[in-house]
């Protein structure tokens, strides 16, 4: 469900490398506000020589009153468990292949309405996932390309994606202009609410027939970056996209101010919201979308001991989506191989074009949602993380196998990174105070870096 993308990006910003190659998610993020890059960059943390291993993982939690799926009323209740291994392995002194494979591990109150059952098959479901590359480096060339495939599979999403990636540095490594591209192939079960399934004739179970529709998605990024002075760096990059096919959620419910169908869902027990009196029908929404984001990124080195990162993005797409989003990171070393980075994001959007709340759309529509991720609100993320990465690694271990001089193989654990991030929303005024957004969220996250 597409509800299992925030904690997945969430801890996309630990796993440098997972973002280095491929990526299997296309979808805005409500947190971050901008979906996963793709890049030509290699770890430069880590040995060139080295194989290197991440294993990430964390714990996602949030709550709103706001649930798409009983037509912005009911719970937003989710948790996700999402680990995962990333393995960077260099061929020779110029190649390397990097593979990325997780699992999702989540359970979502909302879309267990689907049914107006609890415990049906939507209210838990496991996301498997994995993305393979191989990048290039001509280092008297100063270029990186790279080429990239992945997979992603939950119970109704299946999704493909390939990616192309090229990078060309300055002789005197003070500007490089990096461009990517990815296609995503995805194919949807066309999961309904119950009530609204052909053939429904009152029963609370049943799943009939589903059908399936398909979507691409065009994703081109462009980023050039430049050395200003000896303390200060900037980058500015895009990140088109182009979408076709099914953009609407078919378990998406909408209710209407002036429907005049009796409302054919069984009566609620305690658990759900309040039965509406007239019919719901499903979300509908256009079939293209374009997305033409612009962002500035400026590191300064205030001391050897502190760096001030600070970022700024201006969204727009033709779904009347304008959102502007900053954000400013702060890493102190507080010891040679200590440092702690506290950071703070504030993003704000106005709504789409076909959003309106519970019982505020016309029959009379030709697209409407009361999805919250598309309504007007402002949002806060506030965290603190920290890193521990000594010269000679945390601590070592002897694994199978021997090195190329015969000697045993010895596994590094070189670094530890720990991320907490508190996140909420507040809706626009423009919306009735029992329609505004209210999500709130809680990320912990971890990032062990393995180097063999």
């Amino acid at each position: 469900m597409k509800t299992l993308l925030l904690p997945i990006l969430a801890l996309a910003a630990l796993a440098t490398p997972a973002r280095a190659q491929t990526g299997t998610t296309q979808n805005p993020n409500r947190i971050d506000g901008y979906g996963a890059p793709v890049s030509p960059s290699v770890p430069v943390s880590r040995a060139a020589e080295e194989t290197t291993i991440d294993i990430i993982g964390g714990y996602y939690q949030q709550d709103g009153s706001h649930g798409a799926v009983e037509g912005g009323r009911g719970t937003q209740k989710l948790t996700d468990v999402p680990p995962a291994i990333i393995v960077n392995v260099p061929l020779d002194t110029v190649s390397r292949l990097t593979a990325n494979v997780g699992a999702d591990f989540y359970a979502s109150a909302s879309t267990d309405r689907i049914d107006f059952a609890l415990s049906t098959p939507s209210s838990y479901d496991v996301r498997f996932h994995g993305d393979f590359g191989y990048s290039r480096e001509h280092k008297y060339k100063g270029t990186i390309w790279g080429v990239g495939a992945g997979v992603s599979k939950e119970y109704d999403y299946s999704s493909f994606n390939v990616a192309g990636s090229f990078a060309k540095t300055s002789r005197d490594g003070n500007r490089q202009l990096s461009l990517a591209g990815q296609v995503f192939f995805d194919q949807i079960t066309l999961i309904q609410p119950l009530e609204l399934r052909p053939g429904y004739a009152g029963s609370l179970t049943g799943k009939g027939d589903y059908g399936s529709d398909k979507r691409q998605t065009y994703n081109l990024s462009a980023t050039y970056s430049q050395v200003l002075t000896k303390r200060l760096q900037a980058a500015v990059s895009t990140e088109l996209v182009s979408q076709n096919g099914l953009l609407s959620t078919p378990f998406h419910r909408v209710y209407f101010r002036d429907n005049p169908d009796l409302n054919p869902e069984p009566t609620p027990s305690g658990d759900f919201a309040a039965r509406f009196p007239t019919a719901a029908r499903i979300e509908s929404l256009p079939r293209a979308r374009f997305k033409y984001p612009v962002s500035l990124r400026l590191n300064y080195y205030a001391t050897d001991l502190v760096q001030v990162r600070g970022f700024y993005r201006f969204y727009n797409d033709d779904f009347g989506i304008r959102a502007h989003t900053f954000e400013v990171e702060l890493p102190v070393k507080v010891t040679q191989f200590f440092a702690l980075y506290p950071f703070y994001r504030y993003h704000t959007q106005t709504a789409a074009t076909y959003f309106a709340p519970f019982a505020q759309h016309s029959v009379n529509d030709t697209y409407y949602t009361s999805d919250y991720d598309l309504s007007a609100f402002s949002a806060n993320k506030v965290g603190l993380g920290l890193r521990y990465s000594p010269v000679y690694g945390i601590t070592r271990f002897r694994v199978p196998g021997q090195d190329g001089q015969g000697r045993p193989r010895v596994m590094r654990l070189k670094s530890l990174d720990l991320r907490y991030a508190n996140y909420w929303q507040t809706g626009a005024s423009t919306y009735s105070a029992a329609n505004r957004a209210d999500l709130k969220a809680n990320i912990v996250s971890f990032d062990l870096g393995f180097a063999l």
